[in-house]
């Protein structure tokens, strides 16, 4: 596990951008303080901005709509709920990848390999 950041300097509900290595990854803070981590590059752009994305939830699910195209990602499994008629860049998966994070004595940790 790597440490990112203080759970402090996440604001509730925005999505921050960080470092794993070399890998770009976006942060989001939800409102039980549950942080989860997705690959920072919108996967039908090809552009590194989903930590500026819109946090949202879809029948309970916590999501976050791409600020480029607007498709809709569970912020839980990377899955794209809604492509709005796009199709990924060439040789881009359609969903998000994500890691898995802890926060240990308010300090965010997330794992180095992500798990999809």
């Amino acid at each position: 596990m790597t440490a990112i950041c203080r759970l402090a300097d996440l604001a509730v509900e925005r999505g921050a951008a960080g470092l794993l290595g070399e890998t770009q990854i976006a942060l989001f803070r939800l409102p039980d303080d549950t942080v989860r981590a997705v690959q920072q590059r919108d996967p039908y752009s090809g552009a590194n901005v989903m930590s500026r994305g819109i946090v949202g939830t879809r029948g309970g699910v916590p999501t976050v709509a791409s600020p480029m195209y607007k498709q809709v990602f569970d912020l839980t499994t990377g899955r794209c709920l809604d492509a709005v008629g796009y199709s990924p860049r060439p040789g881009l998966a359609p969903d998000l990848a994500t890691w898995p994070v802890e926060v240990i004595d308010g300090v965010v940790h997330v794992r180095s390999g992500p798990v999809s």
